[in-house]
């Protein structure tokens, strides 16, 4: 938007722009291609030279109208939607690594994206390393290399729980000249602005909060225009030098700020294709026109429910940033918006796994599914279901305790999800 606005009106207003006589409410541009009157026109996309729209693998209108709303959310100068989370986390990767580069992640991050960096990715001949995002600055800058291209990080960690620290995480990416990369699907932009905390490039899961009613799978990369790529030009040489494949445009040269976003879209895109669907980018931009309403209820139900479960007997021990006794309070209160973190706990219940998975099979409405954080309040047990295949201890050295409940609150009304709570609780 031109004109600086709250982020309650960015979540309403921003992205569609509609002129005179045009649809008010975002439409729906279900079409593969798009019409041009001459050879010339058309070329000139092909080219870079000329912004427009000709194949709805690389881009479409309601897509990008979508990914201006989140860009502007998020203060970033441009954003590209993906076809899902997973998607949006390895774009971002692999937009600046390639075979025999290296990059740094904290080992705090959502298991399909632990297996996407450790396994795949090493099939392409790229490497990471993981840390652990609470350790040192002296003992995380120990995992860089030469040939290291970014580092990674979660906000909120999935499911662990974790709060990033930005500032030592920027200073320690930015002291060895690479981009911080931030997964900041648990905060949002409605309680937590990576940019504004030294982080040079967002990413979402759109599937979460931002759609909010696990009605549409997406993604989202976000960049914020300010790591300067050029000053590294033979590290990040895909952004700086001339790419064969557009007629030996340079990226950062041709695009400025814009040069990340617009490799990710011009180079990634074109050549793998995962894009969001137009219908589900108008379902994502429903979602995120309540995005600020939404949350801030999920924090406050979460708020409640954490501090029920931090007095019950029958539970061994709980991660939530909103509780004064959580190691990640005061980082919470420094960088989340009135304090606030997610409506995303974990917790484990004295007697461990056994124990966790009667809890969860005694609850009536929380439903046990792979989804976390929408309207609806959902259970996970990983150990069970997305971690099934480590033992005990591969569990633990990602991270997970055995034991671990992952909760997301939803906005039903707070009572009615601490009695189910309690009295799945009563039945162990």
């Amino acid at each position: 938007m031109s004109e600086k606005k709250s982020l309650d009106t960015v979540c309403v207003q921003s992205g569609w722009q509609p002129k005179s006589g045009d649809p008010r409410v975002l439409p729906i541009f279900q079409s593969t291609t798009f019409k041009y009157e001459n050879t010339a026109a058309m070329a000139d996309l092909f080219d870079l030279k000329a912004e427009g729209y000709f194949y709805t693998r690389l881009q479409n209108p309601t897509n990008d109208a979508v990914a201006a709303k989140i860009a502007d959310l998020e203060g970033g100068v441009a954003a590209m939607l993906t076809s899902s989370g997973q998607a949006a986390s390895f774009y971002s990767i692999f937009n600046i690594c390639e075979a025999g580069d290296h990059f740094v992640s904290s080992k705090n991050i959502y298991g399909g994206t632990y297996n996407l960096f450790l396994v795949t990715m090493k099939k392409l001949g790229i490497e990471c390393t993981m840390v652990d995002s609470d350790a040192s600055e002296e003992e995380i800058s120990k995992a860089f290399r030469p040939n290291t291209k970014c580092l990674f990080a979660e906000t909120i960690s999935n499911p662990t729980c974790h709060v990033l620290d930005f500032e030592k995480f920027s200073r320690i990416a930015h002291k060895h000249g690479v981009p911080l990369i931030v997964d900041n699907t648990f905060a949002t932009p409605i309680n937590c602005r990576p940019f504004e905390w030294g982080a040079d490039i967002v990413i979402h899961s759109t599937t979460k909060y931002m759609d909010g009613h696990a009605l549409a799978v997406g993604g989202c990369i976000v960049d914020s225009g300010n790591f300067d790529w050029d000053k590294y030009p033979e590290k990040f040489a895909g952004l700086t030098q001339p790419d064969e494949s557009y007629h030996g445009l340079a990226y950062t040269k041709a695009f400025g700020k814009k040069a990340f976003i617009t490799k990710a879209t011009a180079q990634l895109m074109r050549d793998l294709g995962s894009i969001q669907s137009p219908m589900n980018a108008f379902l994502l931009n429903i979602g995120l026109e309540t995005l600020h309403l939404r949350i801030p209820r999920h924090c406050e139900n979460a708020q409640k429910v954490a501090e029920f479960l931090e007095k019950h007997p029958k539970i061994a021990w709980i991660t939530y940033s909103g509780l004064k006794s959580s190691p990640y309070y005061q980082l919470a209160q420094k960088q989340f918006d009135g304090g606030r973190s997610c409506g995303v706990m974990c917790f484990g219940i004295k007697g461990g796994r056994e124990e966790s998975i009667k809890f969860m099979d005694s609850l009536k409405f929380i439903a046990i599914v792979t989804h976390v954080a929408d309207a609806r309040s959902c259970v996970l047990h990983p150990a069970s279901h997305t971690h099934r295949q480590l033992t005990d201890e591969q569990l633990i050295a990602a991270g997970v305790q055995p034991d671990l409940i992952r909760l997301s609150i939803g906005i039903e009304n707070c009572d009615d999800i601490i009695n189910d709570i309690s009295q799945a609780l009563d039945k162990i």
